[in-house]
């Protein structure tokens, strides 16, 4: 039977039933375990090479003849930079494309940190590692972009939670591996190692991550990116989540940037070996920013946020200890407070933001590592004065600001459910 010919003409490269439209990404389909590779490495280099030093400061001090505060400025350059880029660069990709972005960002990243190791002083340290955060930007503010158009809704929690997870295990194995580095050859060494474990993980991300297929261009529109986050920054709501993000992560950036030298001090005397081992703690958080979610379906988000701070505060207190493992379980306590808490805040502003939610996600992130810069910067200030005790109550003053934003968000949500009432009652 010869073949019945409908008149319509063949249009090269349209779909056809041979070539059906693209699919999202989900389990079980080609290209999503690559996809959640690539992004695991992604996550891994980019927070690898973020907290870089901050195990090494100690060595740094010592080897470059600085204070604390000085060397902190190598932790706090790279987060500060990084909280001030998020947001022009998470515009640049919604114009550039996800990949691009996350591409030019990583191999800038990664060509920085090559350098970073040869800075013949703390001042040239601290500039590159601040071109470094700028870069690393790019990665966080195109990644869950990138999720959200090419995975299934369905799937889409379970690619964030493995990119997530690339970002806490990088920065506990690089801590590891700076310290390890460090005690045996030398903080440059260290930072040097990082560097190429990052290029390792660079060359994965090149080589495994699908093209988008979803994404579509749109122009910079400046003036829209501008009422958009206005918008935002006048939503009380929004305003109290970023004070929560802001205030927890300057505790975790205080502790973590100081315990270091607190323990490689008398009576303690710790290599930087073990110290740098210390961050296997943020297995612990991994833990307890999963359990989050439940958390809030018990306790509701204020309950959750109170008895994450509380976790926080009572692990404070212990680290005020003589005792090395009453330290380890303080700071075990404030690792578990300080993830919750970061998970229950990060969430809930998805959920608050209807629209922009892109920007809503970059403000937070934004104030969430101005935190870190901050917390790292005045803890180290605090301790080379002071002492680990006036670390620890710089520490407490942000927990009792995430205290008072939450009483107050108590206060302003029952005020409002009272307005419905007597606004009847007047009728």
């Amino acid at each position: 039977m010869p073949p019945v010919h409908t008149g319509a003409p063949v249009i090269p490269g349209a779909s056809t039933p041979s070539s059906p439209a693209p699919q999202p990404l989900s389990p079980g389909r080609p290209g999503y375990r690559r996809m959640s590779l690539a992004l695991f490495a992604a996550g891994l280099a980019t927070f690898a090479l973020l907290y870089s030093t901050q195990a090494l400061l100690p060595a740094i001090s010592a080897g470059l003849g600085v204070t604390a505060g000085q060397a902190s400025w190598t932790v706090s350059a790279a987060t500060g930079a990084l909280a001030l880029f998020v947001l022009p660069l998470s515009a640049l990709s919604e114009r550039f494309g996800r990949t691009r972005m996350m591409t030019c960002s990583m191999v800038i990243a990664v060509g920085v940190g090559l350098l970073v190791p040869f800075a013949p002083n703390v001042e040239w340290l601290v500039a590159l590692r601040a071109v470094q955060g700028a870069v690393i930007a790019g990665v966080p503010a195109s990644a869950m972009a990138y999720l959200a158009e090419e995975v299934k809704p369905k799937a889409l929690v379970a690619a964030i939670g493995l990119f997530v997870a690339g970002n806490s295990i990088g920065g506990m194995s690089g801590r590891l591996v700076t310290g390890w580095a460090a005690q045996l050859w030398g903080w440059r060494a260290g930072l040097l190692a990082v560097a190429l474990m990052a290029l390792a993980c660079a060359v994965a991300f090149l080589v495994l991550l699908p093209r988008a297929r979803f994404f579509r261009p749109a122009s910079l529109n400046p003036r829209a990116v501008g009422r958009t986050v206005a918008g935002h920054l006048r939503d009380p709501l929004l305003l109290r989540l970023y004070g929560i993000g802001a205030l927890f992560m300057t505790v975790f950036g205080a502790v973590y940037t100081v315990i270091g030298y607190r323990l490689v001090d008398e009576p303690f005397s710790l290599g930087q070996g073990v110290i740098g081992s210390i961050f296997l703690i943020y297995l612990v958080g991994t833990v307890s920013s999963a359990a989050a979610g439940k958390l809030v379906a018990r306790a509701g988000r204020r309950g959750a946020l109170y008895l994450a701070v509380t976790t926080t505060a009572l692990g404070l207190l212990a680290s005020l200890s003589e005792s090395l493992p009453v330290i380890v379980l303080g700071l075990v306590l404030i690792t578990a407070g300080f993830f919750a808490g970061h998970a229950v805040a990060s969430a809930a502003v998805s959920r608050t933001a209807k629209t922009g939610r892109a920007q809503a996600s970059a403000l937070y992130q934004s104030a969430y590592y101005l935190g870190s810069s901050a917390g790292g910067t005045l803890g180290a200030l605090a301790y080379h004065s002071a002492g680990w005790a006036a670390t620890v109550g710089i520490a407490l003053l942000a927990v009792l600001g995430v205290v008072s934003i939450t009483l107050y968000g108590s206060h302003a949500a029952r005020a409002q459910r009272r307005v419905p009432a007597s606004a009847v009652g007047a009728r």
